[in-house]
């Protein structure tokens, strides 16, 4: 069976946690956030084109200075969901700068933007043009709600599927 490390990374309070907990026990425990202090890890074994793969889920405290995130933290990821809220803008740009930083770390490895809290539809900042823009620079953009459950599946099993390729 592959295992594989995958990174949830953004900005404090984007949902990062939330989202995990959908994909891992199915429920949205709370509109109030709590902050992770350092790193949760869980795990979760999918089918990915007939095959087992466990996804080592790392949640990452949310910060928004990568400096102050441990580079050792990243050692060993195959991949990441890179996590914005869709109700605030400027997560979108810190986690774009986040992912840069990554990238001259560790390289060229798998990620996926994931735009949460696609059910404050009326508070939503993220332009429909920026969004077609980041998935033609190769980005595979999903709107999804931890609160809801919308996409959150589809946005792990699009990682995976991309870990698997690599």
């Amino acid at each position: 069976m592959l295992q594989k490390k995958v990174c949830m990374l953004g900005a404090s309070a984007v949902g990062k946690t939330s989202l995990v907990r959908r994909f891992v026990d199915r429920m949205f425990f709370s509109d109030v956030y709590v902050t992770t202090i350092g790193v949760r890890v869980d795990k979760k074994t999918l089918q990915v084109n007939g095959q087992d793969m466990t996804l080592v889920l790392w949640d990452v405290h949310g910060d928004d200075e990568f400096e102050k995130v441990r580079v050792s933290t990243f050692r060993g990821m195959s991949g990441y969901l890179l996590v914005a809220d869709g109700t605030r803008r400027h997560t979108l740009e810190e986690a774009l700068a986040l992912s840069n930083r990554v990238a001259e770390t560790m390289g060229k490895i798998p990620g996926v933007l994931v735009l949460n809290k696609a059910d404050l539809k009326e508070q939503w900042e993220i332009e429909p043009d920026r969004e077609a823009a980041l998935a033609s620079s190769g980005w595979k953009v999903l709107r999804t709600s931890a609160k809801t459950g919308e996409a959150v599946e589809d946005a792990f099993s699009e990682l995976a599927k991309a870990m698997l390729a690599k």
